[in-house]
């Protein structure tokens, strides 16, 4: 099983002290390589991730992914998303640029972020950056660097926009490949058609609809499968079980629930399959640390 490296051990191989880290709300960040400190006695290996990656990095090494080793010298961008696992491996001096980290939660209620070329296929995520190239995308990185850091009120809503703009530029400069051959083993078109399915749920608009697919066995029924080999598919692609997806997405929804709208706490469970309001306080706080009333109330100060 290929190890998953989570955002908060990314934090730690760094030396930095994260943000409250709420999966409910979304987790966004950016870094100057240069204050990364610890990155060279605590290497990280070759794994997955639990966040996307948006790097802008000017060093010489190796990017390294299960079927190929891609050979960067120079100025290079790179995405990486949780479904592919790859190593880093530095070969020269000490690197400089930004890593732009963030969750699927950051981009919630604006589209997949996993469904940019990009992110989707591993061939369209390492671009090698010209002299021109490299200045044009420094400064959008300077920019989300200090749109960060200032006092904006919808800052974070910029943020989206100025990532989602380095996303595009980058998208439009290089031809994309289109992931033809990975949806053609089965477990691959398994773990797509289980996320199209997921996120078909959300988001919720209106609190009398309740989701349709809320257990492993309602989704591999969907799916015409066996409970077991849904799972064993999951946990080979993406490092989490079915249940596991499943509740991650649902506590996604129901933090977007509780701070977007002023529906009953009752309302919400319901919305979100819960049978009792009780079941769906527990579950929130098991995975947030706060009940959903405290949760509503932290967003409000």
């Amino acid at each position: 099983m290929i190890p998953v490296f989570e955002l908060k051990k990314f934090y730690q191989v760094h030396d930095q002290e994260p943000d409250l880290l709420q999966p409910a709300a979304g987790h966004f960040n950016i870094f100057r390589m240069e204050d990364l400190t610890g990155s060279e006695d605590k290497p990280v290996s070759y794994s997955r991730r639990d966040f996307f990656k948006i790097s802008l990095v000017k060093a010489e090494g190796n990017i390294h992914y299960a079927d190929r080793t891609v050979e960067a010298r120079g100025t290079v961008l790179a995405f990486t998303n949780p479904m592919i696992p790859f190593f880093w491996e530095r070969t020269g001096a000490k690197q400089t640029g930004f890593v732009c980290i963030f969750t699927e939660a950051f981009f919630n209620r604006y589209g997949s972020v996993r469904d940019c070329p990009v992110f989707r296929n591993k061939d369209n995520g390492v671009m090698l950056l010209s002299p021109a190239e490299e200045f044009q995308f420094k400064a959008l990185f300077e920019k989300i660097y200090s749109e960060l850091t200032g006092d904006y009120e919808f800052k974070y809503d910029l943020l989206r926009s100025l990532v989602m703009e380095v996303i595009h530029t980058a998208q439009k400069k290089w031809p994309l490949q289109v992931n033809k051959t990975d949806p053609s083993k089965a477990s691959e078109r398994i773990a797509i058609k289980f996320r199209d399915l997921l996120e078909q749920q959300f988001p919720i608009e209106l609190n009398r609809r309740s989701i349709r697919l809320r257990s492993a066995r309602d989704f591999a029924g969907a799916l015409n499968v066996q409970v077991n080999h849904l799972n064993k598919v999951l946990k080979t692609m993406t490092g989490q079980t079915t249940m596991q997806l499943i509740n991650d997405r649902v506590i996604q929804e129901a933090g977007q629930l509780l701070k977007g709208t002023t529906w009953s706490v009752s309302e919400i469970a319901r919305c979100l399959g819960f049978e009792e309001p009780n079941h769906f306080s527990a579950f929130f706080k098991s995975r947030s640390k706060f009940t959903p009333n405290q949760f509503r109330q932290l967003k409000k100060d």
